[in-house]
């Protein structure tokens, strides 16, 4: 993700977090927060369809583990393994940075509603588990899950 993406991925975020306000600031803030923060957009036709942010969790410390922050695709293309493409492309480069401070991946943590049908592509994409559930955390229970030694 550059900042010439920063509109773009702020309508889809807008979009599919509907919750959240604030969209542009959060996404700009976001892709400053390098290299803590790792972002990426997937576009077809030129035209940016996606995106993801992953967040360093546990400072940078030689094993690494790294939170899958928020990952959204435009509504018209969800469901066409799009997301998944994102984030097994996005991974690597993932690796790949950590790598370039001397760390490695270790594992990865994700949360999401407990209701979220994307439970099911967190554990194809990365064999992430849910390890824990919190009541009611944001607007409904939260599920954390874990890919353990990725």
């Amino acid at each position: 993700m550059e900042e010439k993406d920063i509109a773009s991925v702020a309508l889809i975020h807008a979009s599919e977090f509907g919750r959240q306000r604030h969209s542009e600031q959060w996404i700009s803030s976001t892709l400053k927060a390098y290299p803590r923060s790792l972002c990426y957009v997937i576009e077809i036709n030129h035209e940016v369809v996606g995106y993801i942010t992953w967040l360093q969790k546990n400072g940078f410390r030689p094993e690494a583990v790294v939170e899958l922050d928020q990952v959204a695709v435009k509504k018209e293309l969800q469901g066409n393994g799009v997301g998944k493409q994102l984030i097994l492309e996005s991974i690597k480069d993932v690796r790949f940075q950590l790598q370039r401070l001397g760390l490695e991946l270790k594992h990865i943590l994700v949360s999401t509603r407990s209701d979220n049908a994307a439970q099911q592509l967190y554990k194809s994409a990365f064999g992430a588990q849910v390890e824990a559930t919190i009541s009611n955390l944001y607007s409904s229970d939260e599920v954390f899950m874990v890919a353990r030694n990725v």
